[in-house]
């Protein structure tokens, strides 16, 4: 083969794997980063971390809206870990509040998504970090990038107490029903948060069809059982249910 042709090809190889790379950690773009969100109602909380959970639907994820007070923090690195590795979070919607209140939009600050993180560089290291992302249909994981107290609402009707449906990790947390919103509280977390919850309408639809299954199979034993003793019966209607367990050489049963 031409060495030329050979040299062409190689080139052509290194370039798509670069693009491809370039591709992956192209960071986000000045319009995601500079969305619009509500956080106003998370800066109110008490908590050194707020989240929100929106639920989802059937066809798409739902969305979660975290509030951070920096306190001595000027970087966050923001991952989630799969099965695998740690995988960079994506963010919108990001806003930074000055001590004083003023406030920055993401587009405004240094941010850089890695391969395996997204990287939040914050003017002033006291102050207040808000970015939202994806969560999950009725689960939420995410790491605690910083060590505090924690405030965490999951979606209207959902709920984490059944030990079925529902579960909450770390332990140590306070659970209270806010406006049809159950809202979980932690004094300190230092490792992930990960919830499962249900809505509350699937216990009742759960039990009932519990009780379907339950009262189906009972028509089904019952008709069965139905049809032995029919069985039985005609068997001893033809004398095909003749005992015919006698050792004794007195004849055939029945004959004397």
């Amino acid at each position: 083969m031409n060495r030329r042709l050979v040299f062409a090809m190689v080139a052509v190889a290194v370039l798509t794997m670069g693009a491809g790379c370039s591709a992956f950690s192209g960071g986000i773009s000045d319009e995601q980063l500079d969305r619009d969100a509500e956080y106003d109602d998370l800066r109110d909380s008490d908590a050194d971390v707020a989240i929100a959970i929106e639920g989802g639907n059937v066809i798409s994820n739902g969305e979660f809206r975290a509030v951070y007070d920096l306190e001595g923090t000027d970087e966050l690195s923001l991952y989630r870990s799969s099965l695998y590795q740690d995988e960079p979070l994506e963010i919108s919607a990001v806003r930074y509040w000055h001590p004083n209140g003023t406030v920055v939009n993401g587009s405004d600050l240094e941010i850089e998504q890695g391969q395996s993180e997204t990287t939040v560089q914050v003017p002033n290291e006291n102050g207040t970090l808000a970015f939202s992302g994806d969560a999950g249909r009725k689960t939420f994981q995410l790491p605690a990038y910083v060590e505090g107290s924690y405030e965490v609402t999951i979606p209207e009707n959902h709920r984490t107490s059944n030990f079925f449906f529902g579960d909450v990790s770390p332990n140590g947390y306070e659970r209270e029903v806010v406006d049809d919103r159950e809202r979980l509280t932690w004094d300190e977390v230092d490792s992930p948060i990960s919830l499962r919850y249900y809505l509350t309408r699937d216990i009742p639809l759960f039990l009932g069809l519990v009780g379907a299954v339950a009262i189906l199979g009972g028509i089904g034993i019952a008709y069965y059982y139905r049809q032995i003793r029919q069985l039985r019966a005609q068997r001893e209607e033809f004398g095909l249910d003749v005992d015919t367990d006698d050792d004794s050489d007195d004849g055939p049963p029945g004959l004397l």
